[in-house]
């Protein structure tokens, strides 16, 4: 059960983006949210990349000071109703632990990775959140520092979600890093404008009655066209262009001079206009409203879903097992067993029953999703489902965890699906592999007869599982798997000592 926001209870979320780091302050008052702080900061962490998936030690230093500023805002916030989400640049990293670690210590609360489609969900859930609800569908853009999302919803649910890997700092790096030109800007275009091929026609059939643009970049661009007195603050093709036309008469980025531009956007600007334009022209725009509100509203609207029965992760569970015809009476056995488990040795085994016992339950109500491709090794097809689908509501680390439960749960236990998860989740997570396994064990023969009364305690090196010896007597197959798993658990250094009474 979610654990309910209480009146005047505090929410933070955390927008680690690729050219700014966002944080919204919220208060819980009359089942609504009201926000009493912000804080920005812009620290360009994909300006840092290499190309290789490194990141300087200067972009690294400039993230890690500002998460340190952040969570003292913060601090006093129970760190379940904080949540920070990092996008595009780190998702690029080659070992984003190496990142990870240490910005989470400045901060001191887990950072999320979310996939672009993620990314896109919880940018349409915040625009949607600061406009009205309207039975019209709607265009939303958003250009960030690395990548940029384009989403058509309806209401307060998206229909349609991409995420194009160019936003303004790496845009600007790619094709002005030595001077700005008409030629140059030409070319840009035209390779921008190719890369919307592959979803501007399925978005067309799809159709949409308004267009609303998210991001410092678009605001920024909408400030600029009022100070050029074009529009009010809108973005129209006409203004578009001619914003473009004056930001080309200089000779490189440093000589950008634009009325209305902060001295922080300018070295960026010039990507972000080069890929709203290409944006105008391959999907037929010709205004666009600018929005106030963005993913960080979006990740507390989440939040405040989570705590109230609405999580967007259960539906996308619910989803999946649809989609893969899953048993589901037989999820539901393996899945209150594996609970009563982790709530009989979470303390002993330090488990967070935040974090990990969710996730233990979400993978026990998925455990045979492979079925649905082969039996043979079904685990492993599972577990590659989970780990490369678009799932709704999931980080890149939390699929990670779902797929090495449902990797693990018979057969071998391979560490390797654990790698690029980190610690200390990694830990906690085969501590959860043990328990799901005991589970799918004892539910085998799919019997919708309950089982016993099972008691769990934890040893100095592993665990113990008392069960009836009357009941075990009845139940030889089950016998002879705790044997086996007793042996093959031996061979990987855990103690599993199973006691007859």
């Amino acid at each position: 059960m979610p654990d309910r926001l209480q009146e005047g209870e505090l929410l933070a979320a955390v927008d680690i983006g690729s050219n700014s780091f966002h944080m919204v302050v919220a208060r819980h008052v009359l089942g609504q949210l009201r926000v009493v702080d912000r804080l920005k900061e812009m620290v360009r962490l994909a300006a840092g990349l290499d190309g290789r998936g490194g990141l300087s030690a200067e972009a690294s230093r400039r993230a890690i000071d500002c998460l340190a500023r952040l969570g003292q805002r913060v601090r006093a916030v129970p760190p379940h109703r904080v949540r920070a989400v990092a996008t595009n640049t780190v998702r690029q990293l080659r070992a984003p632990q190496n990142f990870l670690v240490p910005a989470q210590t400045a901060l001191g609360h887990r950072i999320e990775v979310v996939a672009g489609r993620e990314e896109a969900r919880l940018i349409y859930l915040g625009v949607a959140q600061g406009h009205p609800p309207t039975r019209k569908r709607r265009l939303v853009i958003d250009i960030g520092g690395g990548s940029t999302e384009f989403i058509v919803g309806q209401g307060f649910e998206p229909i349609e979600r991409e995420s194009m890997q160019m936003g303004c700092v790496a845009s600007t790096r790619r094709f002005f890093s030595k001077a700005i030109s008409k030629r140059r800007w030409k070319d840009a275009l035209t390779e921008v404008s190719a890369e919307f091929q592959q979803f501007s026609a399925a978005y067309k059939s799809i159709g949409w009655q308004e267009t609303l643009g998210s991001s410092g970049t678009i605001k920024a661009i909408g400030e600029v066209l009022a100070a050029m007195k074009l529009t009010r603050g809108a973005i129209t093709d006409s203004g578009l262009e001619q914003l473009r036309d004056r930001m080309l008469q200089a000779d490189s980025i440093a000589d950008i001079q634009l009325p209305g531009l902060s001295e922080e956007r300018q070295p960026v600007i010039a990507g972000g206009v080069l890929v709203l334009e290409a944006a105008f022209r391959e999907l037929g725009l010709t205004r666009m409203q600018v929005s106030e509100t963005a993913m960080r509203e979006g990740i507390l609207h989440d939040m405040l879903g989570r705590a109230s029965q609405r999580d967007s992760r259960d539906l996308s569970i619910d989803a999946l097992a649809s989609r893969y015809g899953v048993d589901r009476a037989q999820a539901a056995r393996v899945e209150s067993t594996a609970l009563d488990l982790f709530d009989q040795i979470a303390e002993a085994w330090e488990l967070d029953a935040d974090y990990d016992r969710p996730l233990l339950g979400w993978a026990s109500r998925v455990h045979e999703i492979g079925l649905s491709i082969a039996h043979s090794q079904h685990q492993t097809h599972g577990a590659y489902l989970l780990r490369h689908s678009d799932i709704a509501g999931f980080s890149t680390q939390e699929q990670a965890i779902l797929a090495a439960l449902v990797r693990n749960q018979r057969r071998g236990i391979h560490r390797g699906v654990l790698s690029d998860i980190g610690e200390p989740e990694a830990t906690r997570c085969l501590r959860c592999t043990l328990l799901i396994r005991l589970a799918v064990m004892l539910h085998r023969s799919h019997d919708p007869q309950p089982l016993p009364k099972l008691m769990l305690r934890a040893t100095p090196r592993g665990f113990s599982v008392e069960v009836a010896r009357s009941w075990l007597a009845q139940h030889p197959l089950t016998r002879s798997d705790l044997d086996a798993e007793t042996e093959h658990l031996a061979d990987l250094g855990v103690v599993l000592e199973v006691i007859e009474n």
